[in-house]
């Protein structure tokens, strides 16, 4: 481990080198908002964000992306970037979504497609300095992390400390690499940093230990809190279409009117949409709005825990929460509920 310490302007000198050398990829404002894009300055990179839009898994599972092409003259040709990038300011919680996305498209026949950008990736970490309204990372225990990232930035004052982590990390260090030495003092104040902000990012107060989700899953199938919720439900999809630990995709062929052309792309997919389990002959086998509601939850609380040893597929990074324009996509509200309210059976 290194970890040197740099004042704010030698900071900005150092992404602009990022920039210069690398396609780099920041957190910058859009309006009243901040979202990952393409730096094109470093005054353009703002570290004090409280919580982008979309996560950065659009980085390594885009949107949309291509994964083949067919050409009468030459045939079928696969599709795989493999250009290498530099994400600057991912914030604690969003690394630990990118290290369950990492055990879901690495599991069985990894992913080639997401592979090939995540190895082709360095990232660049951030702790938090401004707080979301809608946060719970604290409850979590996502609030900090002390691995999964190629460089860690922490604000203390007016300095960073840079802790470059991995080999990929050191690589990118350029100017940073010949500045002070951080002292015990220093990373001190970092602790001091985590400390805090595990007990800040705690806007939303969870009172059902993660632990206990699924369980409470498991004695909830029939609660009337899925009813309820559901019944306000537009199924518009943004819950999950922001959510740092939903991948599902769908696949779509275009082929041209002459047949002689055909693109295969993949699109993101979202549980909570009407036609997501639409299959052939016409049938739905999650039609009702009450069951994709309910199956979203167990999806986070019990079915991807079950597959990746334990870890809940919820960061507590409260971007469902905030995209829901009916007020119904909260976690925490639905697992207090489900703690709390033990006398629904006897209704």
């Amino acid at each position: 481990m290194m970890v040197k310490k740099i004042d704010l302007p030698a900071l900005d000198l150092w992404i602009a080198g990022l920039i210069e050398q690398y396609e780099t990829i920041g957190v910058q404002a859009n309006a009243d908002d901040f979202i990952f894009a393409t730096l094109k300055r470093a005054s353009d990179l703002r570290l004090d964000y409280d919580v982008t839009i979309l996560p950065p898994k659009m980085l390594f599972q885009p949107q949309w992306e291509e994964l083949l092409t067919y050409t009468e003259t030459e045939g079928y040709q696969s599709v795989i970037d493999s250009t290498p990038f530099v994400i600057v300011g991912v914030h604690p919680y969003d690394l630990v979504a990118i290290s369950q996305m990492d055990e879901i498209f690495y599991q069985n026949n990894p992913d080639l497609r997401y592979c090939s950008r995540r190895e082709n990736a360095t990232i660049v970490a951030v702790d938090v300095q401004n707080i979301s309204p809608n946060t719970f990372a604290g409850f979590m225990g996502t609030a900090y992390v002390t691995e999964g990232y190629d460089i860690l930035l922490t604000r203390i004052g007016e300095h960073y400390l840079v802790d470059a982590a991995t080999e990929k990390g050191h690589a990118i260090l350029g100017s940073v690499a010949q500045a002070d030495d951080a002292v015990d003092a220093d990373l001190d104040r970092r602790r001091k940093v985590w400390e805090d902000n595990n007990k800040r990012l705690r806007r939303r107060e969870l009172r059902a230990d993660p632990s206990t989700w699924g369980k409470l899953l498991d004695e909830s199938y029939e609660h009337p809190v899925w009813d309820e919720k559901a019944r306000l439900c537009f199924s518009c999809g943004s819950c999950t279409l922001v959510c740092p630990t939903c991948y599902c995709f769908d696949i779509r062929d275009d082929v041209g009117w002459d047949l002689r052309r055909a693109q295969r792309s993949r699109v993101w997919d979202g549980c909570m949409l009407r036609d997501f389990t639409a299959v052939a002959g016409g049938l739905n086998f999650r039609k009702d709005v009450v069951a994709r509601y309910r199956h979203r939850y167990y999806r986070k609380g019990k079915y991807v825990p079950d597959r990746i040893g334990g870890r809940i597929a919820c960061i507590g990074c409260g971007r469902c929460i905030t995209a829901c324009v009916a007020n119904i996509a909260n976690p925490v509200e639905i697992f207090n509920r489900l703690a709390e309210d033990r006398s629904w059976k006897k209704r």
